[in-house]
């Protein structure tokens, strides 16, 4: 029975499934007992009571999995803790593959594996077979069994976690439907119920499918839709015993778990079938949906095929339940920007007991602590743009980010839907030049431009996709001639006000007071030093700066530039992202290029590197900045968005007579690898600092007033670092780099690729990544070591440096 709702809390959670049940359970667990859970209806029973309760450790990448992993320790520590079952048993997962591609992804999964000391078997059809005898394995190429993977009772553990919360202190109200919600101007959150208001200081939502709409009430946007996810139960089969792996068929869109002697097979099938929330009963709980036979009978079909005894088998149970999706597969968790202390826990896409452990421990420490201490860049969900929460959108996604849970992890792999949603205005001109286009926070983007009698679309590959030899095309012209790339979707911030200034000078690590038309690269930093915000900053105005970003985290960076403004400081922001194109016109014929069709003088003496000025090309007036992502003499042309297509018609007319070449984004990333250039979220992350990341030079230790996070970063100055920031590059030309490959200092591994990509410059793959060693990462260590890069399982010589491979002086930027 209930007890009377308290009039006030210090943390507030809504929703009692295995979300918000495990943020309660963690919060108390690190100490915080004043913590009040409300469930509108019985605990579980929105859609943690109806899933599968797979437990894996491994996901696509370190980040990902660095969260994931801690689930295999978390369960059995819980029963220990509680003394309450919750059928975790480890059984294992095995993973079957179709084709060789598949066997290809595995083997990269399985070298993932090793740097976090999971056990993990890469197996012949044979051996697939032996572990698993009802399979039909001419069907099988390959597999991967993860021996501490497994299953549990979803409900069990739902209960087991409230019961720790509850020994701890937590109170947890079922039957407490929240009626309204507000912010009061105390910044605490008042929520009214059925059952009374009570206010706290700190409101998690962890709603499940409901928080989109449930959250914006306070106008927090939480980009989620509902599909329908369909599974069914067998009768009995002899093989079905009780420590039969997990089946993840993923090229069958299957997944098979044993369930008390039957099998319960579950679908992520290639297409979802999405469900508007409004369609759900508002008051119903242990939601079921109608059958549907015919959405389900290609997956099922695919199981038949796998698993033949399945035709001669009958179904005892058809479950089609609903499930929420983001638009990118990964979890919304985070501050729920504009509004302080509001924390989302929402969006899991069907996998909430795999990850929960490991997110609701990360979040209690952001709660607690005000800051993540870990890199949740992928999850933020600071991350999202306004636009994200259109319905039509959402919906047209969610049927492809159920299938995206079992898609082929193709590198660079784009969505198809929802598209086209942002377009810049070249887009038409693109086209008719032949760009393959990639989606990057819904920005339709060129990646490559293919050549006369080619179709521009992408066929992906591990090895050599299709536009390897376009954009080779397009890299050499950035080195030998000059090239023009449309990069409109940079995010650009302006930030404005009598304490622009001094506001700047305490967020970045530069000195950013300095002249008009000065441009600065610099980072945001935590208070423990980690990089925040990676940014160039352009002077405009004694007042006024522009902060530009990168698209994937534009809104996050505003919105961790918003949340650090005081109250008494005279500070505007403003996206003008739209308000502005940008082209990006680069190459050692670039200055000649853009002096044939302006007056200004474009001289080194002139116009020195990392300087911006206004220059007229035709009828616009043009903010050109000198500055670089690839390593060359080149400019970013900041042009009003209503003058943009004559500026790149001009430029394309006049670049007849140099060569100039169309390039795409794939080119970036292949040049700015060449060069060592960091990319936010790749290589620079909330856990990694400048001198860690090798760009100690942009950082003012000395800066009059200091910096936010200077005191922790104190303490690596001058000194030399367990942890840096290395490149390499293969000895072998054949293979490709991507990022998460292993890196390997005398055999032993020592850390991860954050990025990879050929160097078609340089003749083979280069890559980056941080290297880990207690005795310090010094050149000496880096010189005097050998180092391998581990793709796939295999091993592939490669020299290291911790200077870039290309250009290791810099001097072709400043020619």
């Amino acid at each position: 029975m209930n007890m009377d709702l308290p009039g006030h809390a210090r943390i507030v959670i809504v929703g009692g499934g295995i979300v918000g049940s495990s943020i309660a359970y963690q919060l108390t667990k690190a100490g915080i007992s004043d913590v009040v859970l409300l469930e509108r209806g019985v605990l579980s029973c929105g859609t943690s009571w109806h899933a599968a309760g797979l437990i894996m450790q491994l996901r696509g990448g370190h980040s990902t999995t660095e969260i994931a992993r801690y689930n295999a320790e978390f369960y059995p520590e819980l029963e220990a803790d509680t003394g309450l079952a919750t059928g975790f048993k480890q059984n294992g997962t095995l993973a079957i593959a179709r084709n060789m591609d598949r066997v290809h992804e595995m083997k990269r999964r399985a070298s993932l594996a090793k740097s976090f000391g999971i056990d993990a078997h890469v197996l012949p059809p044979k051996d697939v077979k032996d572990m698993y005898p009802a399979l039909d394995v001419s069907l099988v190429a390959g597999g991967l069994f993860i021996p501490k993977d497994g299953q549990l009772s979803p409900v069990d553990t739902v209960n087991a976690l409230i019961a720790g919360a509850k020994n701890r202190g937590a109170r947890v109200f079922e039957g407490t439907p929240v009626d309204a919600m507000q912010r009061l101007p105390s910044g605490d959150y008042r929520l009214d119920t059925g059952n009374g208001v009570i206010t706290c200081e700190t409101l998690v939502l962890a709603c499940g499918l409901w928080t989109r709409d449930f959250a914006a009430r306070l106008g927090a946007r939480v980009p989620l839709y509902a599909c329908e996810h369909m599974y069914v139960v067998t009768e009995a089969m002899d093989f079905v015993v009780p420590t039969l792996p997990v089946l993840r068929d993923t090229d069958g869109y299957t997944y098979m778990k044993e369930e008390a002697g039957k099998l319960l097979i579950g679908s992520f099938e290639p297409r979802g079938k999405p469900l508007p929330v409004e369609k759900l009963p508002a008051e119903q709980q242990f939601i079921e949906m109608q059958e549907d036979w015919d959405h389900f009978e290609l997956p099922y079909t695919k199981a038949m095929e796998m698993i033949p005894e399945l035709e001669n088998i009958g179904i005892n149970k058809f479950m089609n339940g609903p499930e929420s999706f983001t638009p990118d597969d990964l979890p919304c968790l985070g501050e729920a920007p504009g509004l302080p202390n509001c924390f989302i826990a929402a969006g899991l896409n069907s996998e909430g007991f795999e990850i929960s452990p490991g997110i609701s421990r990360a979040l209690a420490h952001w709660i607690i602590k005000g800051e993540p201490e870990t890199d949740l860049l992928d999850y933020d969900v600071a991350r999202f743009h306004p636009f994200q929460v259109n319905k039509r959108y959402l919906r047209e996604r969610s049927s492809e980010s159920l299938g995206g849970i079992f898609d082929m992890p193709w590198p660079f792999k784009d969505h198809e839907t929802s598209r086209p949603a942002r377009k810049s205005h070249l887009h038409d001109r693109l086209v008719a030049a032949k760009a393959c286009f990639g989606e990057i926070a819904g920005w339709e983007r060129p990646m490559w431009f293919a050549s006369e009698g080619v179709e521009p679309k992408n066929e992906y590959s591990f090895f050599r996709p299709n536009w390897y030899e376009h954009t080779a095309k397009e890299c050499r012209a950035a080195r030998e001639g000059v090239i023009i790339m449309d990069v409109s979707s940079f995010g650009k911030t302006m930030i404005q006000g009598r304490d622009a200034c001094q506001y700047l000078q305490w967020m970045c690590v530069s000195d950013v007071d300095v002249p008009v038309g000065k441009l600065i690269y610099t980072h945001m930093l935590n208070s423990m030093g980690g990089i925040e915000c990676d940014i160039t900053i352009d002077r405009r105005a004694e007042d006024c700066f522009i902060a530009y970003s990168s698209a994937s985290v534009h809104c996050r960076d505003m919105n961790w530039m918003r949340m650090h403004i005081k109250p008494d400081q005279h500070i505007t922001l403003t996206d003008v992202t739209a308000a502005y194109s940008v082209l990006n016109v680069q190459g050692p014929k670039s200055r000649e290029l853009l002096q044939s069709i302006t007056d200004t003088d474009l001289s080194n003496e002139s116009f020195p590197f990392l300087t911006a000025q206004e220059i007229d090309i035709g009828y616009a007036r043009v903010l050109a900045k000198r500055q670089t992502f690839i390593g060359e003499l080149g400019w970013e042309l900041q042009i009003p968005s209503e003058f943009v297509q004559d500026v790149y018609d001009l430029i394309v007319e006049a670049g007849k007579s140099f060569g100039l070449v169309q390039a795409g984004y794939h080119a970036l990333e292949h040049l700015r690898c060449e060069r060592a250039y960091r990319e936010f979220v790749l290589d620079l992350a909330p856990d990694d600092t400048p001198f860690e990341a090798g760009l100690g030079f942009i950082v003012k230790m000395d800066k009059p007033g200091g910096f936010y996070g200077r005191d922790a970063l104190a303490r690596q100055a001058g000194e030399t670092l367990n942890k840096r920031m290395v490149n390499f590059k293969l000895n072998d030309p054949e293979p490709a780099l991507f990022h998460d490959e292993l890196i390997r200092m005398n055999g032993e591994i020592v850390g991860y690729l954050s990025s990879g990509a050929y160097g078609f410059n340089l003749g083979s793959a280069v890559g980056m990544g941080y290297v880990k060693h207690p005795g310090g990462v010094s050149a000496d260590l880096i010189g005097g070591s050998k180092f391998e890069i581990e793709i796939a399982c295999e091993s592939y010589p490669a020299e290291a440096s911790l200077r870039p491979f290309y250009d290791p002086t810099g001097v072709r930027v400043k020619m």
